[in-house]
């Protein structure tokens, strides 16, 4: 096997990690990557994002833009394109990954995963997966139409967004246009589409982390969740299922991210019911959810997004037993100031601020992170945790 080699960060040779997308998630991917000496560039929309705090250097460019993002991957030549968000113009990363750059899986998985289209289309379609039924419109007529079809309830969202923006669950035919301008005015990125699905009626839901490596592909413990409006709002590990769905679960996961190829974490989310496991969507990319990873994991799954970007191998144990809950904003403002004291006292609890200089309604802002003898306890202290922190100005 190749030796794996890392240079000096800001030297000649060193390895050079372009980070597209700088959140919460992308910061913890760039403070691993900077422990293995990795020289790390952070690239966003907006000045002083989280991982722009932690990178070696950043950019602030409009990544949809094809011409601004080859010019930064032209002038910094990484090693590796790393993408942390949808909003990115994935068809300029094919073709820079034709011209030899290496894109994180690769350029098509991040096509195909931040078009909701092309990713329903690859699970249902060509792989043959379990997923609710689905419709797309490009026009009122269309979307109107396709919801009479598929049938109320439905939920509806725009193919490419995030944290979800521009979700609805359409209830009555009131319900309809409005959905409609919701999905329309929060779509992210190029597509134009808006997906109709079926409503699923499910027991819960998971995220099942899968490592894709040079050694094999590995699982973690499946990650129970709770979305309100479709954003995550609360994850713990592991989620009590069966074996059966378990196994059903790494099947269906084994296959969509074999599709997909190239090494890295994908989170795999997925409806259980039963022991029925129904496909929702996959990012290649560290997730959300996962988050609890940091106190419940031998290697979070940060960690392990960069070991397998650099052909190491990994290791999925669960150590602890925990709970993340999001700590959101309830206004829009500027420079927050949080006061954490009462929050932290409570027991084996880890506070994870985000560093976000502008607070928005609903914005999540920082995560809880505890671990306990059961999910249950761990839970309901992170939840406490959570609404013991401030945010001032």
């Amino acid at each position: 096997m190749a030796a794996v080699t890392i240079g000096t960060p800001l030297f000649k040779g060193a390895k050079k990690l372009l980070l597209l997308g700088s959140g919460e998630l992308g910061k913890e991917v760039i403070i691993e990557a900077q422990r293995f000496g990795i020289e790390c560039i952070a690239v966003d929309s907006y000045e002083h994002a989280p991982a722009h705090q932690v990178a070696h250097r950043f950019h602030v460019i409009n990544m949809k833009d094809g011409k601004a993002l080859r010019a930064v991957v032209e002038s910094e030549q990484p090693d590796f394109i790393v993408p942390e968000i949808e909003a990115i113009n994935t068809d300029m990363l094919k073709e820079l990954e034709a011209e030899g750059f290496r894109v994180i899986p690769t350029a098509n998985a991040a096509k195909l995963t931040m078009d909701r289209e092309g990713i329903r289309r690859l699970a249902a379609e060509t792989l043959h997966l379990p997923t609710a039924n689905y419709l797309f419109a490009e026009s009122l007529d269309e979307f109107i139409s396709a919801v009479a079809k598929i049938g109320i309830p439905c939920v509806t969202k725009p193919i490419m967004s995030s944290s979800g923006k521009g979700q609805s669950t359409i209830k009555s035919e009131a319900d309809i246009e409005k959905a409609w301008t919701y999905a329309k005015e929060a779509a992210r990125g190029i597509g134009s589409k808006i997906i109709i699905e079926e409503f699923i009626t499910f027991d819960y839901e998971i995220t099942l982390l899968t490592v894709r490596t040079a050694f094999g592909t590995k699982f973690c413990e499946p990650i129970g969740h709770v979305q309100i409006s479709g954003d995550y709002h609360e994850s713990w590990q592991p989620m009590d299922m069966s074996d059966k769905a378990k196994k059903q679960a790494q099947d269906i996961a084994l296959k969509v991210t074999d599709a997909l190829s190239g090494y890295g974490i994908f989170g795999v989310e997925l409806f259980i019911r039963n022991d029925e496991v129904i496909f929702s969507e996959v990012s290649p990319r560290p997730h959300d959810t996962g988050m609890v990873t940091m106190v419940t994991q031998k290697m979070s799954e940060f960690e392990l997004h960069v070991r397998a970007i650099l052909g190491l191998p990994v290791n999925t144990d669960l150590v602890f037993h925990g709970a993340s809950h999001v700590i959101k904003a309830t206004e829009e403002n500027w420079m927050p100031i949080f006061d954490i004291l009462e929050a932290s006292q409570i027991e084996n609890t880890k506070i994870r601020l985000f560093g976000k200089p502008h607070t928005k309604v609903g914005r999540r802002m920082g995560v809880v992170l505890v671990t306990a003898e059961n999910t249950d306890i761990a839970r309901a202290n992170a939840e406490k945790a959570a609404h013991l922190v401030k945010i001032n100005y």
